[in-house]
């Protein structure tokens, strides 16, 4: 059986993609080449793969296997033509990352600045996501590497500890829960108005989990973009809200908060990058994952300064 790395890579664009037309057009191709690769690559394999309609495409059982196998394929060759590439192993690349809130409005900005300013060939596609599409992105090869917050099940991964954070509740200045500055559980939060990130933030998602668990609803009082964002509302006395203490301490230098413990075991956040075979990833991928834990000897990586 013969594959075509050209029908593979055109077939993740439709895969990827609400219709064959605008597939076809992310390779450059016309609609009607596209759909007779497309039928000669079900004909060689002998099952359908698409399902079409005048709403556009959707891949049949078989078509879901194939892409998850075609990605991981072109992903190696993505791999072997860096590896080989003029600038050296890690100085020219391309680099998907998978992250929760935090690691891509916290940490990561910064880090990538410093390791994008030595390396002018690397580019970076940074994307926020929840965590379990975050470990499949990572499993079906969809991304290079993940970074995640909390506890990691899943078999076929690499699961590398680097940092350690933990969630706080900040208040205003006088606000009652303020008094003595006792630690207070989640449920206790619950009789106030909470800030919170915008729909589809990790952070979001997890504590409404815990919330549910509880038996209650979390009352939002309004959503923002960003903890610089609910720090400022909770300034002004709009809501309460539960973020990471590395960014409460932050702002707390610059505005009037309260920084309280929470009483739960979930609070502690093991921060922890994932990928699926550190030894086969290319020079820029192990360069940056050497950046980010320079405690770690990564093979072919010379070790660097940790990030400040």
């Amino acid at each position: 059986m013969h594959f075509d790395l050209a029908d593979l890579r055109l077939f993740i664009h439709i895969g990827e993609s609400p219709s064959l037309t605008q597939g076809a057009r992310r390779a450059f191709l016309s609609p009607a080449a596209a759909s007779a690769r497309i039928k000669a690559l079900e004909s060689q394999l002998d099952t359908r793969l698409l399902y079409r309609d005048s709403r556009g495409v959707e891949l049949t059982p078989a078509g879901q296997r194939l892409l998850k196998h075609a990605r991981l394929i072109m992903r190696q060759v993505d791999y072997l033509k860096s590896e080989f590439t003029q600038y050296g192993t890690d100085s020219a690349g391309h680099i998907r990352i998978f992250a929760n809130t935090t690691a891509v409005t916290e940490f990561l900005p910064e880090v990538l600045a410093g390791f994008l300013a030595k390396r002018p060939g690397v580019t970076v596609d940074l994307q926020e996501r929840l965590s379990r599409d975050i470990v499949r992105g990572v499993l079906d090869g969809s991304t290079d590497m993940g970074i995640i917050a909390g506890p990691v099940e899943a078999a076929g991964l690499q699961v590398m500890h680097f940092s350690t954070d933990r969630l706080v509740l900040v208040v205003a200045v006088g606000h009652v829960l303020a008094g003595p500055k006792q630690p207070v559980t989640l449920k206790q939060t619950l009789a106030f108005q909470h800030i919170g990130l915008h729909e589809g933030s990790t952070l979001l998602s997890f504590l409404r989990d815990h919330v549910e668990r509880l038996g209650q609803n979390l009352s939002l009082r309004i959503q923002v973009s960003s903890f610089e964002a609910i720090c400022r509302m909770v300034e002004a006395g709009v809501g309460i809200g539960i973020i990471p203490e590395s960014a409460a301490l932050r702002h707390s230098r610059t505005m009037e908060l309260e920084i309280i413990e929470l009483d739960e075991p979930w609070a502690i956040r093991e921060r922890s990058i994932l990928v699926r075979e550190l030894d086969a990833l290319p020079g820029t991928v192990r360069a940056l994952i050497a950046t980010l834990m320079p405690e770690v000897a990564v093979e072919g990586v010379p070790s660097v300064a940790a990030p400040s």
